[in-house]
């Protein structure tokens, strides 16, 4: 006798309407973004790198020139103090010239030469005063010593000077050539000495440093 297994019934799958089924949604699906290349960052490195670089250079060379144009306004500074404190000193050793010229003068016009002279003792004084006054302005240390030059100078050259206008001029060849015994202004030479040195020690602190 056949035994006839026992009916199961089998699920079945209801569709709804048509009207009533919803739009089929699609599952976004997520990308993670790649991982940036190894030849990117080195890139990018380099070109950090050469900025930095560029930037470096632009800065030492900036301050190379800030530094060349000081050196340059200092070194001018200094030539031209050098010249004026030079000025002062040919203003000096003019007025000593006249202990001898005042000897040489012309003897055939005396009232000429003594109007003559006398002008150009003039001029000269008036700049050594004016000398003077700057000294003392631009250095403390060089006016003082420029001042007893000038002192010095008035006492032994002056002297010489007032001598040679009470003594005949000369009237030959041989009496131009004037001896030290006549006409002694080694008495100046300390003062000069010291003035020097006072502008050379004045001129060497303006110095810029590596060049001392």
């Amino acid at each position: 006798m056949t035994t006839i297994p026992a009916w199961t019934p089998t699920p079945m799958l209801t569709l709804a309407p048509a009207h009533l089924r919803g739009p089929l949604m699609a599952t976004p699906t997520v990308v993670a973004p790649s991982a940036p290349a190894q030849s990117g960052g080195i890139g990018g490195a380099l070109i950090g790198t050469l900025l930095s670089a560029t930037i470096l250079a632009a800065l030492i060379a900036a301050a190379v020139n800030i530094t060349l144009a000081r050196r340059k306004s200092r070194e001018e500074e200094r030539a031209r103090l050098r010249d004026r404190f030079a000025q002062a000193y040919a203003a000096y050793a003019q007025y000593c010239e006249f202990a001898y010229a005042i000897r040489r003068r012309r003897p055939d016009d005396p009232s000429a030469e003594r109007v003559r002279i006398s002008e150009e003792l003039r001029k000269i004084q008036a700049d050594l005063s004016a000398h003077e006054a700057w000294v003392k302005l631009e250095s403390g240390t060089v006016g003082t010593a420029y001042t007893e030059l000038i002192g010095e100078m008035r006492k032994v050259a002056g002297g010489a000077m007032r001598q040679a206008w009470i003594d005949e001029p000369a009237i030959s060849d041989a009496g131009v050539n004037i001896p030290p015994m006549t006409v002694d202004l080694s008495p100046l030479k300390p003062y000069e000495t010291a003035y020097m040195d006072a502008v050379a020690a004045h001129l060497r602190a303006l110095a810029p440093w590596w060049s001392k």
